[in-house]
């Protein structure tokens, strides 16, 4: 059994350690944003992307490693850390504790940095948007009638530049 409770230890923290890489990443974006670096914060999208994917492959070898810690000490499958940890020997739950509650912390900063990355962007987005209505250069939006059709009003200002062609 210990075997399974050191499998699971070793999973636990190669999940803190990914979600510390996450963090640090989503922090880079938010430092781009900030300083207005567009290319490379726009870069910094796939690297965030492949780290979601590879946090998504720790978290189901941590999934993985639970479950087979739970059958072997005869517990349900779908078992949760509260249900798990008082079953452990008292010598690993101060351990398995501690590095669930810092995932969790961390995993919760993640949440939040996301969040404002995500309003940092669309800001942006929306100041240069009303930067190009400023300028005349009027995209007119897309939406849908009735019939499901899309429908694209007209432009009501005149361009401050027409080309005549």
């Amino acid at each position: 059994m210990i075997e399974f409770i050191q499998k699971l230890i070793e999973t636990l923290r190669e999940e803190l350690q990914q979600y510390g890489e996450m963090l640090a990443r989503l922090d880079d974006q938010q430092q781009l944003v900030k300083r207005r670096a567009a290319e490379a914060a726009m870069n910094s999208v796939p690297l965030l992307q492949s780290q979601s994917a590879l946090l998504t492959r720790v978290r189901g070898a941590r999934f993985s490693a639970m479950k087979e810690l739970c059958a072997q000490m005869k517990l349900p499958d779908n078992a949760t850390f509260r249900e798990l940890v008082p079953q452990l020997p008292n010598d690993y739950q101060p351990l398995v504790e501690a590095l669930v509650q810092e995932n969790n912390e961390l995993l919760q900063r993640i949440h939040q940095r996301a969040r404002q990355n995500h309003i940092l962007l669309t800001r942006t987005i929306e100041s240069m948007q009303h930067v190009i209505n400023s300028l005349g250069i009027h995209r007119p939006t897309p939406v849908y009638n009735d019939a499901g059709n899309v429908f694209v009003p007209t432009n009501a200002q005149p361009a401050i530049y027409e080309a005549v062609c």
